[in-house]
């Protein structure tokens, strides 16, 4: 037995020690970086076919049309032609565990979800992993920027934005703490499951579950009334900021019923930043949710209908349901192993496009309507001048995976190394097949 438990912890240890370190974090920029002549995808649902992009101290300081500008390239300290290629701003992945899971099978390294039912005094960031060996993976189809996100229970804590090149959690963090992440009970339940899905009946505690929800938010907005007085409670606490409007509530939830509960629920308790995450039936009640001022991260894009009357190519549709009617919205990669599936999330948004989205606007679904509704698009989100300068150069149209081929990127201005394990392993394995 006592032999078992030290194998068990050798496997463990050499499980752990491969799932660590990654490329080191770029150089801070030091002088100015001209991109000319590539065409630039702003993520505002502009594009320029000859653009001339000017990086400097870590901005975007000049967005031109080359054709219409007067370029001197000696004004700058490097010049990179990017003719016939693209560029973007930095993908966002929007409701993401990256660098809070490494192993599924090894639970030492699984991050995302703390024990208890009402947590939202805890923090992911602070369990964030610079050192992901997944995370290399992603930023090489120009994924640069994500919502670390916890788990779990009915309020699972607290999400904030990193960028995924950094020495640490301090040094990825672009804002810390945005938003409270809340699972309401679901009013329908299957009685089957994936494979073999059973009959659909209503949920007997639902209102039962719901009512829970508002009783710890009227203990959540009492207690922060009479702040300072009595015991303190950090689980309350933490709630302050939902109703001051300086966090917003991300609510999980897809079906018509339980949407609008969200919804009365929001001007119930006067609830200023609410954002649908799911919203499968969110077209449903599109004017309810522009009404309340309620964006969508819609999810499961590349999935079969929930419903045997809905369209067979609802989900693939739904971004554009939604952009007629005027609601903000943005796209979440959520399938099976969605850490490492993350890399596919422009491919995602290409889809969109076969379905109803122009291009740029697919280009905006994982940019800057990504930011907006995380509250970042001041500083991310799109190519303008003042904005930082993370964003990168494709070869081919980034949102068709036959093209992609992610060559430079920078974050905050920092040229980032794209290589990662599985690169070094294609690069190493192909020379043995004569393949180069």
């Amino acid at each position: 037995m006592k032999n078992a438990q030290y194998i068990i912890l050798i496997l463990l240890g050499f499980c752990l020690s491969n799932f660590q370190g990654q490329e080191a974090p770029g150089a801070k920029q030091g002088g100015t970086v001209l991109l000319l002549n590539g065409t630039a995808h702003l993520g505002t649902g502009e594009m320029i076919n000859r653009s001339a992009i000017v990086l400097e101290k870590g901005k975007i300081v000049k967005v031109m049309n080359a054709l219409t500008n007067t370029i001197n390239n000696s004004d700058y300290d490097t010049v990179i032609d990017i003719k016939d290629k693209h560029v973007y701003p930095g993908f966002i992945a929007v409701n993401s565990t990256l660098g809070l899971m490494e192993i599924g099978a090894v639970r030492a390294t699984e991050d995302f979800k703390e024990i208890g039912t009402y947590n939202p005094n805890v923090r992911s960031i602070i369990a964030y992993n610079t050192d992901s060996k997944i995370t290399p993976t992603i930023r090489t189809n120009g994924v640069l920027i994500a919502q670390v996100t916890p788990r779990g229970g009915v309020i699972s804590g607290s999400s904030s934005v990193v960028n995924f090149d950094a020495w640490n959690w301090e040094d990825a963090l672009v804002k810390e703490d945005i938003g409270i992440h809340l699972n309401w009970p679901r009013f329908m339940k299957s009685s089957g499951w994936w494979s073999t899905p059973g009959d659909t009946k209503k949920s007997k505690n639902y209102a039962e579950r719901t009512k829970e929800i508002s009783t710890f938010f009227d203990e959540a907005a009492a207690y922060n009334k009479a702040l300072n007085e009595g015991e303190r409670d950090l689980k309350l606490e933490a709630m302050g900021a939902l109703f001051t409007g300086e966090k917003t509530l991300y609510v999980n939830v897809s079906y018509v019923k339980e949407i609008n509960d969200v919804i009365n629920f929001k001007r119930k308790y006067k609830l200023k930043k609410v954002v649908i995450v799911g919203g499968y039936d969110s077209w449903m009640v599109t004017d309810r949710l522009k009404e309340n001022n309620i964006p969508v991260i819609i999810q499961h894009i590349h999935s079969l209908p929930n419903q045997p009357e809905d369209d067979i190519d609802l989900p693939y549709k739904l971004p554009k349901l939604l952009r007629d009617a005027g609601v903000s919205y943005c796209l979440q990669y959520n399938a099976d192993m969605e850490q490492m599936g993350t890399r596919n999330l422009p491919f995602v948004a290409g889809t969109t496009i076969a379905y109803g989205l122009t291009y740029e606007e697919g280009v905006a679904s994982i940019t800057l309507n990504a930011a907006k509704i995380l509250g970042v698009n001041k500083e991310l989100g799109s190519i303008e001048e003042g904005k930082n300068a993370t964003l990168f150069v494709s070869d081919g149209d980034a949102l068709d995976m036959r093209t992609s081929n992610v060559f430079i990127a920078f974050i905050d201005g920092r040229m980032v190394n794209l290589d990662n394990h599985q690169s070094r392993n294609y690069n190493k394995y192909k020379t043995k097949y004569g393949l180069e």
